[in-house]
């Protein structure tokens, strides 16, 4: 776990989404931008992803 709260989290959220059937995307690299739409639903995939994420949000309105 590259963020080390694996210690923290008594489970990994993306293993959680895969299991329960979730397409679950994230970029090759960790810790860059990457953000997604799915209809209306918006997802980044961490802080870096801000802009990206708003700039999605501001195209759906």
């Amino acid at each position: 776990m590259l963020a080390r709260v694996d210690k923290l989290v008594p489970y990994n959220a993306e293993e959680e989404m895969k299991e329960r059937g979730a397409l679950y995307e994230k970029a090759l690299l960790p810790f860059v931008s990457y953000a997604i739409a799915d209809g209306n639903l918006v997802t980044g995939q961490n802080p870096g992803s801000a802009k990206a994420t708003s700039q999605k949000v501001a195209e759906l309105l």
